[in-house]
């Protein structure tokens, strides 16, 4: 923890006049991106992937945990969506987001 907190002290003392993202973009400003655009994103792409196909935890163990105690249920109607069309939408986010920052 000690390592990862480096950037947010040094970012406005030693790192001050360092601003990746140009302009008068800080180092805060680069930890922001890469968290909002890249891990969140990819992380989810990742869980969703895991939680719904046979390579992963599979459908039944994901619908049996979510469906556990009070609250929302998962329906049967809601495989298909969660299995094709949420990764794909995930997806085109991020490519989005990433064609975005490099245009």
């Amino acid at each position: 923890m000690m390592v990862l907190v480096l950037p947010c002290i040094f970012g406005y003392s030693i790192w001050s006049g360092f601003h990746p993202l140009g302009g008068s973009s800080t180092v805060l400003d680069l930890e922001d991106f890469v968290v909002s655009n890249i891990l969140l994103p990819v992380g989810t792409l990742i869980y969703i992937v895991y939680s719904t196909t046979r390579y992963g935890w599979g459908w039944d163990k994901f619908v049996e945990e979510a469906n556990a105690g009070k609250g929302m249920k998962i329906k049967k109607w809601m495989r298909p969506y969660m299995t094709f069309v949420l990764p794909i939408m995930i997806l085109i986010l991020f490519i989005f987001s990433m064609i975005d920052v490099f245009v």
